[in-house]
């Protein structure tokens, strides 16, 4: 079995022992992906603008694994119901390729904070 490798990155951290990502062989898995403004605490006011963070996240976590985009299996997002539609220009600027995306499921709530996770693969 391949060594566990915590995944940290600056510009996101959780308050506890808990690491932003793990890696385990090919494997990427994200812990909660918050939508706060890099290096802060502090979540924007709009949707549009936390997706943006939550991006920008991702691809820091996948670089410091030593993935990219193109490694990304599934990606998991709460969002809230009026919200919902903020999600798609930024999904569909980093999976452009209709027959290439991974899975998504978006669950809808009533808070006022998107947040993420994801599983990515690295086979090369």
């Amino acid at each position: 079995m391949s060594a566990r490798k915590s995944i940290a990155i600056e510009s996101l951290s959780h308050l506890t022992a808990i690491p932003v990502a793990t890696r385990i062989g090919p494997l990427v898995v994200s812990s909660v992906i918050a939508p706060f403004n890099p290096g802060t605490r502090v979540v924007p006011e709009t949707v549009s603008e936390q997706y943006a963070n939550i991006f920008h996240h991702v691809g820091l976590v996948l670089r410091e694994a030593g993935a990219d985009w193109r490694h990304v299996a599934k990606m998991e997002f709460w969002t809230p119901q009026v919200e919902r539609d903020a999600l798609d220009p930024f999904w569909l600027e980093k999976f452009p390729d209709e027959a290439s995306r991974p899975s998504r499921h978006t669950h809808v709530g009533e808070g006022k904070v998107a947040t993420a996770s994801f599983i990515a693969y690295v086979s090369d």
